[in-house]
């Protein structure tokens, strides 16, 4: 057997260049989910993950007025998701995702979905490169036609990204394993590391135009840019977004501060709470600190991205993408590209 050797986002750093770029309101960090279904321009190239400790109403009306998009989780009745986009699309006037599975009531979920006005829906499972998600794919062209943009994952291969482009997928979402509170490279032995996903996924992509979504991983608003670079459209995030004001769940309190839970869907309470029983556990649940609006955060975010882009010399995604310079850096430059004095 050979052994491919894979990288992931501490292990590359971008090469600064030569830049004319004056202001960084030179920059644009804009973005197309483009698709032969219908196409959405977002300012900010950054989707909220499908995730009960995430995506709701609140969140989806904040990601569009940030200039981004949510994706509304699915882990809930369809009368309770129907709700939440009737709430965003109707009463706000904000456009959002919908998440939907591939078996069991999915084609009832994707069409009262279409019938309150999503335009925009997510094949969310685990393993997208799965039989189940032809199946799916096919029934869901059948059913819309090209009247929905299908955004479907995730995958972890270029295979994967091939099949599901082939199978009728507008959009991927690029990676296994690697997020925050995702366990499933620990409890399977499977996955790629998030930065090669994109890396093979966006070489043999080619002159291809089906976005990918890198979806796991990211810590920061420098993986970000690495992700873009290596030949993300979208970055799709829950850890950074998570315990936001617009966050689903309660405030905790304790003598240690403000808290709201976060969790996995794939975790024993995520799966509980779903649908009253547990199979295979790939994720973990937990708590994290209260960070205020959403809002900062993106800001936060934006600012990061568009003055890595200006390090690059770049004024677009596009122009980063074909500029770009990664470089391997070792254990100890790892150690050096971060803050250290207090170490």
């Amino acid at each position: 057997m050979k052994i491919k050797e894979a990288l992931t986002y501490n292990d590359v750093l971008l090469e600064p260049q030569y830049s004319d770029i004056k202001s960084r309101s030179e920059v644009s960090v804009a973005s197309i989910l483009r698709g032969n279904g219908p196409t959405t321009k977002l300012s900010l190239p950054i989707i909220a993950s499908p995730m009960d400790t995430i995506s709701e109403e609140e969140m989806g009306v904040a990601m569009w007025q940030e200039g981004g998009l949510a994706v509304v989780h699915r882990y809930n009745t369809i009368d309770r998701q129907i709700e939440i986009m009737d709430h965003i699309i109707v009463l706000c006037q904000a456009n959002a995702a919908a998440a939907i599975g591939t078996s069991g009531d999915y084609l009832d979920r994707a069409t009262a979905l279409y019938d309150v006005g999503t335009r925009i829906l997510c094949v969310d499972v685990a393993h997208g490169h799965h039989i189940l998600m032809k199946e799916a794919l096919h029934e869901l062209r059948d059913c819309f036609a090209d009247s929905v943009h299908i955004m479907a994952g995730n995958v972890a291969t270029l295979e994967g990204y091939n099949d599901l482009v082939d199978w009728g997928a507008d959009s991927v979402r690029c990676n296994i394993g690697g997020g925050s509170i995702c366990s499933t490279r620990v409890q399977t032995g499977h996955g790629v590391p998030g930065l090669q996903t994109i890396l093979d996924c966006a070489e043999g992509r080619g002159s291809g135009t089906v976005p990918i979504i890198a979806d796991g991983g990211i810590r920061s608003a420098g993986d970000i840019v690495k992700a873009l670079a290596a030949g993300a459209d979208f970055v799709m995030l829950g850890s950074l977004l998570a315990g936001t004001d617009e966050t689903p769940g309660d405030v905790i309190n304790s003598r240690k501060g403000k808290f709201k839970s976060y969790r996995g869907m794939a975790s024993k309470d995520a799966q509980i709470a779903w649908r009253g029983t547990t199979a295979s556990l790939e994720g973990i649940a937990t708590t994290v600190p209260c960070k205020g609006p959403v809002e900062d955060i993106l800001e936060d975010l934006e600012r990061g991205i568009r003055s890595g882009l200006s390090y690059s010399g770049a004024r677009s995604i596009r122009e980063l993408q074909n500029k770009a310079r990664l470089i391997r850096q070792t254990v100890s430059s790892q150690t050096e590209s971060s803050p250290h004095i207090l170490r």
